[in-house]
């Protein structure tokens, strides 16, 4: 998985052709650690038809604001430099991530 950072995250993300999944996580996020296993998993499947990245947003707050990410974990999907789809906060399980990933893969 691409750790993305406030630095390429425009290159890798917003300007990159077709689907690319942001795992958004925080330092000290528990349900972000837990989380991050699955996600790691999904990429492993689908990752020939979406590009998987994370961004610390501990490190990247300004960002993880201007994209409108208020709260952790949030796995959104961009496509063409859009995010498309998200799942947030409690929505943000194994389950409805792989649910979100498979529509677009």
């Amino acid at each position: 998985m691409l750790e993305v950072t406030k630095e390429n995250f425009e290159a890798e993300v917003l300007k990159a052709e077709g689907y690319v999944l942001v795992d958004f996580f925080g330092d000290g996020c528990v349900p972000c650690q837990a989380l991050m296993p699955h996600i790691h998993g999904f990429e492993d499947k689908y990752g020939k038809n979406i590009k998987f990245t994370s961004l610390n947003t501990t490190k990247a707050r300004r960002l993880a604001i201007a994209q409108k990410v208020l709260g952790l974990p949030v796995i959104a999907i961009y496509k063409d430099g859009v995010m498309v789809d998200s799942k947030v906060k409690d929505d943000a399980t194994p389950e409805a991530c792989e649910e979100m990933i498979k529509k677009y893969a």
